[in-house]
Order: structure tokens, then sequence, then C-alpha cells
């Protein structure tokens, strides 16, 4: 088994596992819908290939928060293309200034393929949605030699911007949030946890179709490039000491 890793980092992100109407939300964290999403377009595949699709989400997903971001709403209004009628307007919600890791994990041939076409993508990458493109060309690390995702996104290194990292320089270890997808064992009933609506079944506009995953919440600590030395503690000091012997 390999894992891939990939940073997810853009001034505005989006992770809608719900959408209800004219209000468009969005997760703390990347759903595994919109990275299975954004793998299938770096692969080329179109919006039907639904086995295609189960390949790729038969993958275990986990991803860590390296910079929470700020939680933003935006208010959006439209015209109908024919009858150039007003549409309603409609609340979008968004990450800003975001960073996260996000990783799936499978087999040795799958991984190194996806790796590839996430260098050369054949669809124009994005963070959720068409209007959220990530802040710079996304580049994969692979992990050969059956370390799980668990493992991985624990080993590597803090990618928070400098200023975020510069913020939190006090600290020389710093705790961070992994959301990893749970998997039972053969022969075990299924692992309890939280739950998400973000398993893809289905792309195809004329039906999309999502199922639920259940995710545990884990924590790990990494290190701080910017954390400053301890400063030394002051001398003891005792006022009266000069008076000994008096």
């Amino acid at each position: 088994m390999s894992v891939l890793v990939l940073p997810l980092a853009g001034p505005l992100q989006s992770w809608g596992a719900s959408a209800r109407f004219a209000r468009r939300g969005t997760e703390n964290a990347p759903t595994k819908s919109g990275v299975v999403g954004l793998l299938a377009a770096a692969l080329g595949l179109n919006r039907d290939a639904d086995e295609q699709l189960a390949e790729l989400a038969a993958l275990r997903f986990a991803v860590r928060l390296d910079q929470p971001g700020t939680r933003i709403r935006d208010f959006q209004t439209a015209h109908h293309f024919d009858t150039d009628e007003a549409m309603p307007l409609s609340e979008r919600f968004y990450l800003a200034d975001a960073v996260f890791l996000a990783a799936v994990e499978g087999g040795d041939a799958l991984i190194d393929r996806l790796a590839a076409a996430l260098r050369a993508p054949a669809y124009l990458p994005y963070l959720g949605r068409r209007s959220c493109p990530p802040a710079r060309p996304l580049e994969p690390a692979v992990h050969h030699g059956g370390a799980g995702v668990e493992q991985v996104l624990a080993g590597e290194p803090w990618q928070a911007a400098h200023w975020y990292q510069k913020r939190r320089s006090h600290q020389e270890r710093v705790p961070l949030t992994l959301l990893i997808e749970a998997r039972a064992a053969d022969g075990e009933p299924e692992p309890l946890g939280d739950t998400l609506r973000d398993q893809p079944l289905s792309f195809d506009p004329r039906h999309r179709r999502y199922a639920l995953r259940t995710v545990h919440t884990r924590t790990v600590t990494v290190a701080n490039p910017h954390a400053s030395p301890r400063q030394k503690p002051a001398p003891a000091h005792d006022p009266t000491g000069h008076l000994e012997g008096v």
C-alpha cells in the first residue's frame, strides 16, 4: 500500500458536504467527495465515469488541519440566461487563508498514477468550487512502504503559512487536528465515530449521489520551525541577602 499526500492552500476554499437551495455552506476541512473530484479532474475523467470513480472512492481518505482559516460569507446575485429574470439571492460560505494536508491510501500503481496526473492535470484543479483556485501548483508527495495515512500525516512537516507559524512562535510543538476515515477490520463491526455524507457514488449531474462514511478525530503534534528559543529563567534574587551577619 502507498499514501499520496496533497497540500491544499489557497485564498479561498469551500468544501460543501450538503447544500440546501440558496444556502451553500462549507465544512471545516476538505471533504472526501471534493478531493476525489479533484483527483478525477486531474485524470481527465468525465462526470459520468462512475466505474473509474468507484476506484477512486475506494481509497482511504484523511486530512490534517494545518491552518484552519477564517469562515466568510458572500452574497451572490444572478439572472436567468434565457429570460433575464433575477434569480434568488444566494449565500456562499468560504474558508479564507486555510491550509490542509489531504492524503489518500491505496494500491501502489493507482497512487503513482494519481501523483503523475496531479503534476500535469487534464483539467484545472480547484479547491471545492471553480472560483477557488489553489495558491500554487499542486505538489503531491508519495510514500511507499506500508505506513498508513495516520502515520504519514503525523510525520509531515507543518505546512501553515510563515506568518501563521510565527504567530505561534511560543510553541515548539503545535497540536493539529487529524480527520481519518474509519475502516472496519475483517469480521469486525463498523467502528463508531462521526458521520459525513461525502462518500461519492456518482458525480453525474443528472443524479449526483453520496453515501455516509465514518470519520475519527485525532490530534497529532508537529514541530514549529519558527519557534523562539525559551528564555532562561531569571536568577533568584534576595534583596535582604546583604544584611546577613549584620
